[in-house]
């Protein structure tokens, strides 16, 4: 398979770009991984890369990007940090994936069992983490569902926070960037959240 060129990203649309990841997804969960010369796409995309689309995912070695949705080098800008969370920092390498390197669809991917909410959960501080473990808090207090364990120690609980988390990274997003809002509006890039299955491997989109 090869690698994304600058006509096959110019063809791009962000639901294609959704499908695309989808259809990767279904590849992971049934083992049925693309055939890939990964030397060839690096000597493909030496002189430019085309990402048709920008994840970012949490740091949880278990959760890459590329691996789960099967796809290669050139293919996905993936953006990493513990918990998904949004910083001006990645605000400004989305806004360059999307309007200077033409990126297509952005997606805030969260996990299972992620390490980062619990620690939110459990409102743990340590180091700098605990400014970064800030960020997650305001999903933990808008978790109004759990009345009792409102900890890590209550599985159901975690991924409540999780999902919260995800949406309100869609939405710190749209309200923080209006390069990226603009774009999304004009129908120029899609922005999505999802969460990763660890236990099944699906990715379910919202």
């Amino acid at each position: 398979m090869k690698a994304h060129n600058r006509e096959s990203q110019a063809n791009m649309t962000p639901q294609k770009a959704l499908e695309f990841l989808k259809e990767g997804n279904k590849r992971f969960m049934n083992n049925l991984m693309s055939n890939r010369n990964l030397l060839q796409q690096a000597n493909e995309t030496v002189n430019g890369q085309w990402p048709f689309a920008t994840i970012l995912s949490c740091i949880d070695s278990r959760t890459s990007a590329e691996l789960i949705f099967d796809q290669g080098l050139g293919d996905i800008f993936s953006v990493r940090i513990a918990g998904n969370i949004v910083n001006t920092d990645i605000l400004g390498s989305m806004e360059f994936a999307c309007k200077v390197a033409g990126s297509k669809l952005i997606v805030v991917l969260g996990h299972s069992k992620c390490g980062a909410v619990k620690g939110a959960c459990d409102h743990v501080e340590m180091g700098n983490l605990t400014e970064l473990l800030s960020k997650i808090q305001p999903a933990v207090y808008e978790e109004k569902i759990t009345t009792t364990e409102r900890n890590s120690n209550n599985s159901t609980f975690v991924e409540n926070v999780s999902e919260i988390n995800v949406k309100r990274s869609v939405k710190n997003i749209l309200e923080r960037s209006s390069i990226l809002k603009q774009m999304f509006d004009n129908g120029e890039i899609g922005i999505v959240g999802a969460m990763h299955n660890l236990e099944t491997g699906e990715v379910v989109f919202y």
